[in-house]
């Protein structure tokens, strides 16, 4: 399915994006929040870990049986420009688990493992058509499992910005904490 390989690609670009961002953030400052009530570095990769995670696994589980038929009124969801836009700001459903927060080098690696698991999941699953198992977003609305994978993507992008900002942003904490 040649979209199958666009996804994939696009995956990887969003993750390469997001690993450059990082690379900014000192490891020193890796945990620190830039600001009041702001994720840190380790808090954003976290959350990335956690939110893709439950996608793939919920695609798995979803793909075990067949699909349920939702009625066509039902499918429309809104576009994925909307999870890239940093313009409109949304709490996360998810809270962050603390375990997670590690050190700059094995949050990475292990942010990386995760990206493997999904292009395994669809490598496994590349013979059958997923379009078909559909769950809801609770904010897009309901998407199928290939809207979910690139969700994933748009939603690194979201993130990709926001590591960017914790990077910019750190250098005057670090002035300010020194003075």
């Amino acid at each position: 399915m040649p979209f199958l390989d666009s996804l994939v690609t696009n995956l990887a670009k969003t993750q390469k994006s997001f690993l450059r961002a990082a690379d900014a953030v000192p490891s020193e400052w890796w945990k620190a929040s830039p600001g009041e009530g702001r994720w840190s570095a380790a808090e954003v990769v976290a959350h990335l870990m956690m939110v893709e995670r439950a996608v793939i696994g919920k695609a798995d589980k979803v793909a075990q049986n067949p699909p349920k038929h939702i009625p066509f009124r039902k499918r429309f969801h809104l576009p994925m420009a909307l999870v890239e836009s940093r313009v409109v700001r949304r709490k996360t459903p998810i809270p962050i688990d603390s375990a997670l927060l590690r050190d700059k080098e094995h949050m990475l690696a292990e942010l990386r493992e995760v990206r493997q698991r999904s292009l395994s999941f669809l490598d496994e699953t590349k013979s059958r058509d997923l379009g078909e198992y559909r769950w809801p977003h609770p904010a897009l609305g309901t998407l199928n499992t290939y809207q979910w994978i690139q969700f994933i993507s748009s939603h690194e992008k979201r993130h990709t910005k926001q590591m960017e900002e914790i990077a910019m942003s750190l250098p005057k904490l670090i002035d300010n904490l020194q003075k």
